[in-house]
């Protein structure tokens, strides 16, 4: 029984788009031909230059080119290929040397067929590489997920504490190098425990996601936004100076205070965020750059909670 990754898979390289590079009418016709009868689109060029010109006008998966040809050969055809676009090669020759099936992959190609051509054996080998190229799309597809899952946050789906302490050290390098401003803000619900403690979990963290999709929707796109830790979040905001971060860390709390609405323990309906705003300075180590952050979101708890205070110069 195949799996619907596998299922997928074969979707993907049925469906794929195929060109036909040959000078020779009636190869070129064959070839075209047979692989539209086993179900793929297929389009045709007599050159390698005709091949180019397709190329900038339409995405295809899959080339398929004789090495001898008027103006580009096969070979050069396909090392334009591998360079430009996001497509495999099949060589196509009637000659039959090892020296010519070696240049061929190390050109790019993905596999090679001689002349007179078996369509037959044209069309298993043109699967195989369609199947090996969706493959290659799955396991990128994997990659990026199982990177995506150790650097983002569950709950939330902001990234997480590990790739904020990554992110910080960059921006801060940054800072330094092109001598623009760095901001931070460390936001945290206002009595979070206590909230949690009487209505237990899932509430406390309908109130966590909630503020992790306002912190999205007041950012640009050169921001980034972290869970720090419990109801703890930051926000880097590179080229930004205090006063400017001061007018974000703002957008947000006001925003997340009219957007919802909880019975909370003391007889509010509004849960709040403290925030803390601090920009970076020439030479200040990253533990520095956050603890006035933390200190100045405190300060901003004591003074009652539901407020954005810039942290001390």
């Amino acid at each position: 029984m195949n799996s619907d990754t596998d299922t997928e898979g074969q979707n993907s390289w049925n469906s794929a788009h195929i060109l036909v590079v040959d000078d020779e009418d009636a190869v070129r016709e064959s070839i075209q031909e047979a692989i539209r009868n086993a179900g793929f689109a297929c389009w045709a060029a007599g050159s390698g230059d005709e091949a180019l010109a397709f190329l900038e006008e339409r995405h295809v998966d899959l080339v398929i080119s004789d090495i001898r040809m008027p103006g580009l050969s096969g070979f050069e055809l396909t090392e334009i290929v591998k360079k430009k676009y996001d497509t495999d090669v099949i060589i196509i020759t009637g000659y039959g040397r090892d020296f010519q099936y070696e240049q061929a992959i190390e050109k790019g190609a993905s596999d090679f067929i001689l002349k007179p051509v078996r369509l037959q054996e044209l069309l298993v080998r043109l699967r195989r590489v369609m199947r090996e190229r969706a493959l290659i799309a799955q396991r990128r597809q994997m990659e990026e997920r199982l990177r995506e899952l150790t650097i983002t946050d569950d709950l939330t789906r902001l990234y997480n504490m590990r790739h904020f302490y990554f992110e910080v050290q960059l921006e801060m390098d940054r800072a330094i190098r092109y001598d623009h401003a760095l901001s931070l803000l460390l936001l945290d619900v206002d009595r979070f425990k206590a909230y949690n403690d009487t209505y237990g979990h899932l509430e406390g963290d309908r109130i966590l996601i909630k503020l992790g999709e306002v912190i999205r929707e007041c950012l640009r796109k050169s921001d980034t936004a972290y869970r720090y830790g419990g109801d703890e979040f930051m926000v880097l905001l590179p080229e930004t100076k205090a006063g400017e971060a001061l007018k974000v860390a703002e957008r947000i709390r006001v925003r997340f205070v009219s957007g919802n609405s909880y019975p909370l323990h003391d007889g509010s309906t509004h849960a709040t965020v403290s925030v803390g705003v601090a920009e970076s300075r020439q030479g200040e180590k990253l533990s520095e750059f956050i603890r006035r952050a933390d200190q100045t979101m405190y300060v901003a708890k004591g003074r009652g909670g539901n407020q954005s205070l810039l942290a001390r110069e």
